[in-house]
Parts: C-alpha cells; structure tokens; sequence
C-alpha cells in the first residue's frame, strides 16, 4: 500500500486527484441548482471551494517543498476566498429578529417568557 501512495504524497500528485474531486463537485452541485433550482448559491458554492482548493495547493506547495512564501501565498489567497464567502453569507442571512424587554419582568413584547438567569 505504501508503495502505492508514497509516490502521490511526495509528488503532491495526490492533491491534484482531489482538486480533480472538488470541480467535479462543484459542476454537479451547480449542475443541480440549474436543473431543480436547489443547492447553495453559486457565489457562495464557489467561493467556498475556492477556499478549499486553495489551502490543497498550499499543502501540494509543501509537499513538494515550495519556499515558505509560496505556501504563505496560497494561504493568504484562501484566506480572502473564505473573507468573500463570509461577506456574501453575510448579505443574504436575514438578520435575526430582536425582541425588547417590557417593564413586566420576565416577557418579552410578544409575551413570550424570556431566559433568565438563575442565581
């Protein structure tokens, strides 16, 4: 089995077989939400795989033995993929609904009981 795998680890072969996995995924996701109009977002979708993909060809660049400001690129490259896809989740949540406190203690305005702490 070593003999099988060793050669995909120090090659960083191995990482090419699964950015390979990750654009299949994301065609048959994207494929999905085209087809039934269900599945995430496509920005979202691929912001996030491209964070992905990205901290796989920091590891590929350390496995084949990339100078640490290469590694440092490609994470940093990740670093904003992840940023955009906070961003757009960001804008498309609804923000949660507020409640006030009224002067009864212990209910909120629509007079459901609110969480107290106990002591």
């Amino acid at each position: 089995m070593a003999e099988v795998f060793a050669p995909l680890f120090v090659s960083g072969r191995i990482v090419d077989g699964i950015l390979l996995l990750v654009a299949i995924e994301a065609l048959v996701l994207l494929g999905a939400r085209a087809r039934w109009g269900r599945g995430p977002a496509p920005m979202t979708l691929l912001s996030n795989l491209a964070s992905g993909a990205a901290l796989m060809l920091a590891l590929r660049a350390a496995l084949v033995g990339t100078a640490w400001p290469g590694i440092a690129a490609w994470l940093v490259v990740a670093l904003a993929a992840h940023l955009a896809e906070l961003a757009i989740r960001f804008r498309q949540d609804d923000p949660a609904p507020r409640r006030t406190v009224t002067k009864r203690l212990g209910t909120t305005e629509s007079d459901e009981p609110s969480v107290r702490a106990h002591r």
